[in-house]
């Protein structure tokens, strides 16, 4: 035997038993290995068939399947139908028009835009009298208007401390400066009260001119309405210098009433 031959084949095969032990039991080690790495991949395939099955374990296939399934049956007879006649948008649009206008319908012709632009009255008790006269009220009448007041600045007994005491219990507003009786209805006027020569309601301010009605030849004199009676005749409660802020009253009839001019809210 070639003699480079024999020492190539001594170098790589086990000379003695104990190597050649050795060498086998590395070569079971060795398939060992290869053995575990084969189940591993095995298992991690029949992993990702699972994953990919249906809850009944089909897989993704027979679902593709079933759904082109169900989308043929929308697509049959049985799908809900439209109408083969379909109306051109040209004619739905006829009825219509686009330029932005419109119009009131007739139940709506009768709306009283007077009282739209009414002032909301921050007085509550102001607010209830406007709503009564809403057809009647001045254009223009602001209810918000100064009302003068800075208290009781009149003389006690007087007329116009009786007015304003008065007015006051009724939550109405009232001016502390107003002058003598005579002149409240020029100085109400100014304010912004209204001003007119008709009884209303109770709680208005009757002006009386210097020695109207037994009034004070200089002064004049103010009161209170208290009543209007179905003839129109007015009942008052009032005072005068030498009564101690003792109380009257008297009763107008409806022509008398007339001539005398009344502040109202």
């Amino acid at each position: 035997m070639d003699r480079d031959l024999l020492r190539r084949l001594n170098s790589s095969a086990p000379v003695t038993r104990r190597e050649m032990r050795l060498a086998a039991r590395a070569q079971r080690r060795r398939n060992n290995l290869v053995a575990s790495a084969s189940l591993a991949a095995l298992v991690g395939t029949v992993t990702s068939v699972m994953a990919w099955a249906g809850p009944q374990g089909s897989s993704t296939s027979t679902a593709q399947e079933t759904t082109t399934t169900q989308i043929q049956r929308v697509r049959g007879d049985s799908a809900a139908s439209r109408s083969d006649e379909r109306t051109d948008l040209t004619q739905t649009q006829s009825s219509s028009t686009d330029d932005g206008g419109w119009s009131l319908g007739e139940s709506n012709s009768q709306f009283d835009v007077k009282k739209m632009s009414t002032v909301a009255a921050s007085n509550v008790r102001v607010a209830a009298l406007m709503e009564k006269d809403s057809a009647v009220l001045p254009s223009g009448f602001n209810p918000n208007h100064a009302t003068g007041d800075a208290g009781n600045t009149y003389e006690f007994g007087q007329c116009t401390w009786w007015v304003y005491k008065r007015r006051t219990q009724l939550g109405l507003p009232v001016g502390s400066h107003m002058g003598d009786g005579r002149m409240w209805a020029d100085s109400a006027k100014t304010l912004g009260y209204w001003v007119d020569s008709t009884p209303r309601h109770v709680g208005d301010v009757i002006v009386f001119s210097a020695g109207q009605d037994g009034a004070d030849a200089v002064y004049g004199h103010v009161a209170i309405v208290e009543a209007i009676n179905d003839d129109g005749s007015v009942v008052t409660s009032e005072t005068s210098a030498g009564m101690s802020g003792e109380t009257f009253s008297r009763t107008f009839t409806a022509s008398q009433a007339a001539a005398l001019r009344y502040i109202h809210y």
